[in-house]
């Protein structure tokens, strides 16, 4: 007889499949023909029956999109800094999963930073992912982008006073729990010097959430 968390993970499986599928980007862009990615897609999530933790981030980068691995980068080796968590760890399913806001890599603007992500992808998507684990007790909200979309109106002014009021959003009775971060990427290194609180405050309390979750 096939066991309830079998066939739950055939169902994580077969959304896996759909969205590993998804060319919405490149085939019907919202806003036409003009915004379509001038990429083929790649979609770079991990979708997991098990994992407690949700890392939710914004897109994936050029390297991410050559590898096939979230967070396979220099913001990535923060990030595992941060959370105190080795690769293996890291890219274990059954401990964290990893969904951003927009699954492929967006490509770049003018000035050759990251482009935002695609508008289509969380209105597809996010709800039914998210929903397909119920598991999950912490939602990592990295950057302005997922911190809107799971924080609603919860959200401050803007993404500096969002993660300052961090403790408020970790006490929230909502569930799951919600911690939102900063991007890791190195440029947003002066934000870290100018916010001493963040590594000081912000970051034990991070670090024992995970651990405890993992555990």
């Amino acid at each position: 007889m096939t066991g309830k968390s079998e066939v739950a993970e055939r169902t994580l499986d077969a959304l896996r499949d759909e969205v590993a599928a998804c060319r919405i980007c490149r085939d019907t862009p919202l806003g036409g023909a003009t915004a379509r990615l001038p990429h083929e897609p790649r979609p770079v999530v991990v979708i997991s029956s098990k994992a407690r933790i949700l890392i939710a981030g914004q897109a994936p980068g050029l390297k991410v999109h050559e590898s096939g691995l979230p967070f396979n980068d220099a913001s990535g080796d923060r990030l595992r800094d941060w959370l105190q968590v080795d690769r293996e760890a890291f890219y274990d399913r059954d401990r964290f999963a990893i969904v951003p806001m927009g699954f492929c890599f967006p490509g770049y603007d003018a000035k050759g930073s990251d482009l935002p992500p695609r508008r289509e992808c969380a209105p597809h998507w996010r709800a039914r992912v998210i929903s397909a684990m119920p598991q999950v007790e912490l939602v990592l909200a990295i950057g302005q982008y997922a911190q809107a979309w799971h924080m609603g109106v919860t959200r401050r002014e803007n993404m500096t006073e969002t993660v300052r009021a961090w403790r408020m959003s970790l006490s929230c009775s909502r569930s799951p729990a919600i911690l939102p971060l900063p991007h890791p990427s190195w440029r947003n290194t002066g934000w870290i010097r100018r916010n001493p609180w963040f590594e000081a405050e912000l970051l034990p309390v991070l670090r024992e959430q995970v651990q405890t979750l993992l555990g």
